[in-house]
């Protein structure tokens, strides 16, 4: 595994990575957009939505898919670029809404950490199922900090990182998209992870800020490898096999607020 490669610097709040048509998508929450990367470095803004979080995912069909967590409802992109209203969150939870990930059927799952962050009362966060018509229904709950998902090769399974309870946890995935049999899928002691993403071989990269760098477990918890960065990561994703690439989103972290942004796009 080669050392990190910048590609783009400047990036205000990076998250949301999602490999798609060839290019890296991602969210720059600060800046508000979504910007995705060619393989020549260049990059283009597909998107404006003033809205913070602000995750990304695809539908079957290729249309971006994008939380808009200041209104509390789920956008889709259309082909000639315009940004319509898909589903409406705020019934399940008025909290900030978080990470997004869609299955082959097209039902996206969306998760919330259920309370203000930061500064807020902790309250366990859930994950909703939205279907293709755009029905919202709550499928999991009691979840410490929801933060990355990701969805097994094979659709049966879905994780998602609790970064407050420092572990990733699986779900079974129904014939229905409702979710069942939860169980441990790794504990990740002394880390918070944050994104998340699964490789060919079934294992997982996550991101962790405080500990700056980047983690691929199996399931049970063996750690396979590391990455660590001189900044904070906070989300990742990998593209497609052969020859694939992990990319991290990450930026340095804490108070005061960096001036100029720090965010880089590492690869």
């Amino acid at each position: 595994m080669s050392g990190p490669e910048i590609l783009m610097e400047g990036i205000v709040f990076g998250e949301s990575p999602r490999w798609h048509d060839g290019r890296l998508w991602f969210a720059d929450w600060g800046a508000h957009q979504v910007i995705s990367l060619a393989a020549d470095g260049s990059h283009q803004v597909e998107a404006t939505v003033e809205s913070f979080p602000m995750c990304i995912d695809f539908l079957p069909d290729g249309r971006l898919l994008v939380v808009d967590s200041n209104q509390r409802r789920l956008l889709r992109r259309e082909p000639d670029g315009t940004l319509i209203p898909y589903a409406d969150l705020g019934p399940i939870a008025d909290k900030p809404w978080n990470d997004i990930v869609v299955d082959a059927h097209g039902n996206a799952y969306v998760n919330t950490i259920n309370f203000d962050f930061p500064g807020g009362e902790f309250t366990p966060g859930l994950i909703v199922r939205v279907t293709p018509d755009g029905t919202v229904a709550q499928v999991a709950d009691d979840l410490a900090f929801p933060n990355g998902m990701a969805i097994s090769a094979d659709g049966s399974t879905l994780i998602v990182a609790e970064s407050y309870a420092s572990r990733l946890t699986a779900y079974d995935i129904g014939a229905d998209g409702a979710l069942s049999g939860r169980r441990v899928w790794a504990d990740t002691p002394g880390d918070h992870p944050d994104g998340i993403c699964l490789d060919a071989e079934g294992a997982l990269w996550y991101a962790d800020v405080g500990n700056r760098r980047c983690v691929r477990v199996r399931e049970g918890g063996e750690v396979l490898a590391t990455v660590n960065l001189d900044r904070g990561a906070f989300a990742c994703a990998l593209s497609p096999a052969p020859d694939p690439r992990l990319f991290v989103l990450a930026q340095h972290w804490g108070d005061p607020e960096p001036s100029p942004p720090t965010g880089q796009l590492l690869t």
